[in-house]
């Protein structure tokens, strides 16, 4: 597809990039390696970019929900809170979704399946925009205190309910906060998923031996995730953008000389907001004037690293 076809790209250093003063006193300091970018990514391509659109509204508690709100005696429902989540089906999404077709970039959007529940034509409206439907659990409820029962129950009713109302079958999974369990990764696999994204500690997709079995990761992002940047401690939008490009810059210089992928995390309710969507925008025209910069999915990265010999794997 157009949107997906990547740019040819050379080992140069971008335009514009030049003048910052941390690549200049690196380049100055130490000639980069002569290592060629065509082995690194598909039709050398220099660097991913791939975005997250979590898909929640409507999985959330009654009550104790995470908020901005002080928090309530959980005797009460709090109104207000299920309506700053109601904010993200009914405004937040549909705002991401032109804002992802203005500068033509594919998503992977993980869904709670009580969410896609509730609001079937969105989920569905995701799926025939161009976007992959990943897991994210059935409910609201964490992985990490669940039995491997409880486990393998809620991952198959998230498939039956993600491929029953969008059509396709999702075969990448998000666990709740990052915490799944021991077991995790093994029931994913034996039910016929191929990557997670449960792991912060690379900048690039890698492979772990599950039951003697490639699986891919995909990693996930802390740094650039708006409920950690827009809360804990809270950022401005100005503030959030300048992040987003320094670490595309250093990513940027790195993919030189080996694999750099940069994840970027948008919520619903939290990035679909008028000015966070704008600041999204500004940063996806900067790095698509870059020579060489891809937005892909999930499951597109995680097919190719599990079709590659190059990519890091672990045992």
């Amino acid at each position: 597809m157009d949107r997906r076809t990547f740019i040819t790209t050379s080992s140069a250093a971008a335009v514009g990039l030049a003048s910052n003063p941390i690549l200049t006193t690196s380049a100055q300091a130490k000639t980069p390696r002569p290592t060629p970018t065509e082995g690194f990514w598909p039709n050398k391509a220099r660097l991913v970019i791939s975005i997250s659109m979590q898909f929640e509204t409507g999985a959330q508690p009654e009550r104790g929900a995470s908020s901005p709100f002080p928090p309530l005696d959980p005797k009460y429902p709090d109104l207000p809170v299920q309506k700053w989540y109601d904010y993200g089906f009914k405004e937040g999404i549909p705002r991401l979704l032109d804002l992802w077709d203005r500068v033509g970039v594919k998503v992977s959007s993980h869904m709670v399946g009580q969410a896609v529940e509730k609001h079937p034509a969105l989920a569905k409206e995701i799926v025939d925009r161009g976007h992959e439907a990943t897991g994210h659990g059935q409910t609201w409820e964490p992985q990490y205190s669940m039995t491997p029962e409880q486990e393998r129950a809620g991952y198959r009713a998230s498939i039956d309910t993600i491929q029953r109302v969008t059509g396709t079958r999702p075969i990448g999974f998000n666990a709740f906060w990052l915490r799944g369990t021991p077991n995790t990764v093994g029931i994913l696999q034996d039910l016929g998923f191929i990557y997670h994204i449960d792991d912060i500690s690379r900048d690039e997709p890698f492979t772990v031996a599950v039951n003697g079995k490639p699986f891919a990761v995909v990693p996930y992002t802390i740094r650039n995730n708006d409920i950690v940047r827009f809360d804990s401690p809270a950022t401005s939008n100005a503030a959030y953008l300048q992040d987003l490009k320094d670490d595309f810059e250093i990513l940027y210089a790195e993919a030189a000389t080996r694999r750099r992928m940069m994840s970027i995390s948008a919520h619903d309710r939290i990035s679909g907001i008028p000015g966070r969507v704008k600041l999204l925008e500004a940063f996806i025209r900067y790095a698509q004037k870059q020579k060489g910069v891809v937005f892909m999915r999930k499951d597109e990265i995680a097919k190719w690293a599990l079709s590659a010999s190059n990519v890091p794997h672990e045992s």
